[in-house]
């Protein structure tokens, strides 16, 4: 599937344009110390993980830090690598990208970060410095990615992410002992040693990413909302609807479990196993949401058309969940699009977009803009993400995590590893 999108997509794009090499001010390539290993959990296929012995980290540029990793998610986007649906994966490549830790060692340069501290890490590397970071649009930072592959397949490069392919620059993922994070200053939040890591792991990606879903939607206060998912972040994004005062929202899965924890949280649910989502909608909410978010993605087809194309490769992004939205959001509503795409899509109602007058926003978080503001919510207790975690294992239970979370065995929702965690202790409790 990750072929196949480059080669249906690089006809589409302006045949003159050239990509060049850009003059990065970070490099992903590591320096390493050829005395002292980790672990780490590294992909080697499909459905491949192993537990490697990687030389650990060292300072490698005068901004970095490097972190030793107390807690790091399984991410639901780490499926996408999982199932090998992501261009740019390597056999060996360390996964990971949720995480925080103690800062082990700083560069010369670092001014702001201390060693010792505890420290969430943004799963977006920035600058700080670039035109997009000046604009707090840091998932679009002109200076941690090098992939020239990414420009090539969607016109520019974004962000460099931790874990997540040579697409996103290369950068080793945090499911390990030890992760160097460059721009120390703008990518760590140090935080409080009165609150658990399970309490503020999250801001590192899903809890900014179910924020930034309110703000790309303008979710207010006596608004009803409306949620595609319940994972870990539409979990969270029924917390944050809450906290911002929503009348209602209504969340649509078929998993049992995350429909029992969405009803929990507060929302109304809709098992499209057993109801059709558009009659049901317009049945309890006439005229329609005012808010519809999507916090699925690419890889979830409902329909047997979406199934059958992304089968024969005809498509890579099944858009069932934007689809509905796009027919059942009130005229002028807006649209939030927070669940990962990736390619090219069929199908897409174009024509409802423009008629009805729809706002349609999506894209990746920028973590740095809102993680300080959510960090003051969770240490005021407006919002208690520990309420999704479901398993938290060793590092080296690493494949036990992916198989419960991708299969959704055991009522998993969130999964949480800890490096620190004895392993063998642990089989024996």
């Amino acid at each position: 599937m990750a072929e196949t999108f480059g080669k249906i997509l690089r006809p589409l794009l302006p045949e003159t344009k050239k990509i060049e090499d850009l003059p990065l001010a970070v490099t992903s390539d590591t320096k390493r110390d050829p005395n002292n290993t980790m672990k780490v959990i590294a992909w080697q296929g499909k459905k491949n993980l192993s537990v490697e012995d990687m030389q650990k980290p060292l300072i490698t540029d005068s901004k970095d830090a490097i972190i030793r990793v107390t807690s790091v998610a399984i991410c639901g986007s780490d499926l996408h690598l999982y199932h090998e649906e992501f261009s740019g994966m390597h056999s060996g490549d360390v996964l990971g990208h949720e995480f925080m830790g103690i800062v082990e060692d700083i560069g010369t340069d670092v001014k702001d970060i201390k060693i010792g501290q505890r420290v969430v890490v943004s799963a977006v590397i920035a600058c700080g410095y670039c035109e997009y970071c000046k604009k707090e649009q840091y998932s679009a930072c002109d200076n941690t990615n090098p992939s020239k592959e990414m420009e090539a397949l969607i016109g520019h490069r974004c962000a460099g992410f931790f874990g997540y392919s040579h697409l996103t620059g290369g950068w080793q993922g945090s499911q390990a002992q030890f992760t160097r994070v460059p721009f120390a200053d703008i990518n760590l939040l140090p935080v409080p040693d009165s609150v658990t890591d399970e309490q503020v792991v999250m801001l590192s990606d899903i809890a900014c990413t179910a924020w930034h879903a309110m703000e790309l939607g303008e979710v207010k206060e006596g608004q009803t909302v409306a949620l595609w998912g319940c994972g870990p972040v539409g979990l969270i994004v029924i917390m944050w609807a809450k906290h911002r005062g929503v009348k209602r929202i209504i969340a649509i899965d078929h998993i049992p479990k995350r429909l029992e924890k969405a009803r929990e949280l507060g929302a109304e649910t809709i098992n499209y196993d057993e109801q059709l989502v558009i009659p049901t909608m317009l049945e309890i909410c006439k005229g329609g949401p005012d808010v519809c978010i999507d916090a699925t993605g690419f890889r979830y087809a409902k329909e047997t058309i979406h199934k059958v194309e992304r089968l024969l490769r005809l498509e890579t992004d099944a858009t069932s969940a934007i689809i509905e939205a796009i027919y059942l959001v009130k005229k002028f509503g807006n649209i939030s699009v927070i669940g990962d795409y990736y390619g090219l899509t069929n199908h897409f109602p174009i024509g409802a977009l423009f008629d009805k007058g729809i706002t349609f926003r999506a894209g990746v978080v920028c973590v740095q803009k809102y993680w300080k503001l959510l960090l003051k919510y969770i240490l005021d207790g407006h919002i208690d993400l520990t309420k999704i975690i479901t398993h938290v294992l060793p590092l080296e239970e690493a494949l036990l995590g992916y198989q419960l979370f991708d299969e959704q065995k055991n009522d998993c929702i969130k999964v949480i590893l800890k490096p620190d965690i004895d392993y063998f202790q642990h089989k024996q409790t």
